[in-house]
């Protein structure tokens, strides 16, 4: 899977990086690696299936919709 990531030095030092794709995937780091590492981290644990994301009323439909 290939994602865009946005890098950028904060102004506190160190580097942010986000993913504009994935909302609120966001994290830091004291140097450019370290920010890259954490973010493919963070990009890890956000598409992780949780329990919670199977909990829905019976009669909910389960759609797929192509964009």
């Amino acid at each position: 899977m290939k994602l865009t990531i946005i890098l950028e030095a904060s102004e506190e030092g160190g580097f942010a990086a986000w993913v504009p794709a994935l909302p609120g995937c966001i994290s830091e780091g004291s140097t450019r690696e370290e920010a890259l590492e954490n973010i493919r981290e963070a990009i890890e644990l956000y598409l992780e299936p949780v329990e919670d994301d199977e909990a829905f009323r019976p009669e909910a439909e389960r759609l797929e919709l192509i964009v």
